[in-house]
């Protein structure tokens, strides 16, 4: 949530900064009549109650005097009539800017690239050169059928279109996956958490996928709970209506959690196999900083999760992305993206497979997620970042196409093989 200070001192400069974010211009003006109003109505309500505080002691003291009080009790009378009208009209107007300011998305940082959609992004670097095959590199998906490892057919059977079973070597490469991505993560000062994996709408709405994105969630009905879209949600409400300590920031924590979406269905032919599913793994990095330390943090975690594409030896390159690319609640982002030679399109090859946003104080307001000074005390707002450090199935269709062999088997890196028990291919699967 934006400050709505900025919003109503600043105006011109968020509808400038909003200009490819999808938001109408006039929504800004409505924040901006509803705030104004809220603040007369309050003040009205203020002054009646100021005003009937003063007349109740005056009916005291003319009923401790024995005295007539029936008249100024009429007044009494008469000033409740008009403040429960005005507190009612408080409590529409203040549903109505919360209700608008929750639909605002984050502002770009000013070296975010102007634009409305992917082709503004910003090719930032490239990692490792891309092998080259004395074969026909296949798909993922054409791989894991091959092999026996991945059955779309099944997992279609047992849950819809966008699920997908996973036999032997696949699914022990996905676990090698987690555990290799979280003890790497460890090693770099991330605490590991095991979070819920059902969420309430609070921490929804705290991180942003509430109110705009409720028709991607699953949500659990005759309840407030929700299927994880994100550990993102989670982690970052842990500390939820907290006040942390200036020394304990930066604080690091990362988690493993399953997702879940709806949206996975709509993308069409190119995202055939495992690149776009309704329920995916992935390894989460959560920072909490002080504002002035984001910047350089947002930069670290990024690197964080370079590490482990680089461990893994698998080429990619850093896209930082336009204003309208951004996700809703980031100020920055960055993607990487993952060479697969079995892919095709103008992207030449390289996919999506972590997105690092810096969200600054935006969800921490949603969330009231605050940090003391230790010199002074003061209270502020903290600065929240996330990534994926990575998206697990999509590392796993990294590692299957650029490890493919000739003879359809998979090599597997050897910084994974001492989570795969020693075996160092993938062949066929018994099913």
């Amino acid at each position: 949530m934006l400050d709505i200070r900025l919003i109503t001192e600043d105006s011109a400069k968020v509808k400038e900064r909003l200009k490819y974010r999808r938001v109408q211009s006039d929504l800004i003006d409505t924040i901006i009549s509803l705030n104004t109003e809220k603040r007369e109505t309050q003040k009205s309500a203020d002054e009646l109650r100021n005003m009937k505080k003063t007349l109740s002691k005056d009916v005291g003291m003319l009923k401790s005097k024995g005295e007539d009080a029936s008249g100024i009790m009429a007044k009494v009378a008469g000033i409740n009539t008009r403040l429960e009208s005005l507190e009612e009209k408080e409590k529409s107007v203040n549903s109505g800017l919360e209700s608008a300011m929750l639909i605002v998305p984050n502002l770009p940082l000013e070296d975010v690239p102007e634009g409305a959609d992917d082709t503004s992004n910003v090719e930032i670097k490239k990692w490792g050169t891309p092998r080259k095959f004395d074969f026909k590199p296949l798909p993922h998906f054409e791989l894991g059928q091959k092999l026996g490892i991945l059955d779309f057919e099944r997992g279609a059977r047992i849950s819809g279109s966008g699920f997908t079973l996973y036999h032997g070597g696949a699914a022990k490469l996905e676990r090698a996956l987690i555990n290799f991505m979280l003890d790497t993560h460890a090693q770099a000062g991330y605490e590991e958490k095991l979070v819920p994996f059902l969420i309430n709408s609070a921490s929804l709405q705290g991180t942003g996928q509430l109110p705009k994105f409720k028709d991607d969630l699953y949500r659990i009905d005759s309840s407030d709970l929700y299927l994880n879209p994100t550990a993102e949600v989670p982690l970052t409400n842990i500390y939820r209506g907290e006040v942390l300590r200036e020394s304990d920031l930066p604080l690091k924590i990362t988690a493993y959690a399953p997702s879940f979406r709806l949206e996975a269905g709509s993308w069409g032919s190119q995202t055939r196999g495992l690149i776009r599913q309704h329920q995916f793994n992935k390894v989460e990095l959560v920072k909490f900083t002080k504002p002035e330390d984001s910047a350089a943090e947002h930069e670290d975690m990024l690197s964080e999760a370079e590490k482990i594409l680089k461990l893994l030896e698998l080429p990619y390159r850093v896209v930082l992305l336009s204003s309208g690319d951004m996700g809703f609640s980031a100020a920055k982002c960055y993607d990487l993206e993952v060479w697969l030679p079995g892919q095709s399109g103008a992207e030449g090859g390289y996919r999506e497979i972590s997105s690092v946003s810096n969200c600054m104080d935006f969800q921490s307001r949603r969330a009231s997620i605050k940090f003391k000074r230790d010199s002074t005390g003061k209270q502020e707002f903290v600065h929240t970042l996330n990534g994926s450090g990575l998206a697990v199935g999509r590392t796993l269709v990294a590692v299957m196409e650029n490890y493919q062999q000739e003879d359809g088997s998979i090599l597997i890196p050897l910084v994974l093989q001492k989570y795969m028990d020693g075996l160092k291919a993938i062949t066929a699967a018994k099913q």
